[in-house]
């Protein structure tokens, strides 16, 4: 069985799909009456499964005309998101904003889920078993790399 977050994001992701490349405005207060639940259900599911990360971009307008803006962004070319999500990464990279840029590559198409299970693996904190600061420096030099070795590997 499905959660309401699944069903939320599926049918947030359905709208912008027919929006044809077009931002997808949506009232907070009509979601969560759609799908009979708080809007704070609506928030959790856009801060978690419509990042950067993920390749959203997200604005927001509180108040009675208030919005929310989702808009998928695309890109032209694999190297061009690859070059995005490396400015994206920094020097530093959580693991779970690293799971999420893992997810978006494998959204788009760039690796499969085996390697992205594999990038996870790597990635995880208990492989990594170094302290903060240092662990979170690590994994994005570990996912620059992995991400140059894509862009500069032909099959």
């Amino acid at each position: 069985m499905r959660n309401m977050s699944d069903i939320i994001e599926e049918y947030l992701k359905e709208l912008l799909a027919d929006s044809d490349g077009e931002a997808v405005e949506i009232k907070r207060a009509s979601i969560a009456e759609k799908f009979d639940c708080v809007p704070s259900q609506l928030n959790y599911v856009i801060k978690t499964r419509f990042t950067n990360e993920h390749g959203y971009l997200v604005e927001s307008k509180r108040g009675g005309g208030g919005y929310i803006r989702i808009t998928k962004v695309e890109t032209h070319s694999k190297a061009e998101y690859l070059a995005r999500l490396k400015q994206m990464i920094g020097t530093g990279l959580s693991q779970r904003n690293a799971q999420h840029i893992v997810q978006s590559m494998y959204e788009n198409k760039v690796i499969t889920l085996k390697e992205g299970k594999i990038i996870n693996a790597a990635l995880d904190r208990e492989s990594l078993m170094i302290e903060l600061p240092y662990r979170d420096q690590l994994r994005a030099k570990i996912l620059l790399n992995i991400i140059d070795v894509i862009l500069y590997t032909e099959e």
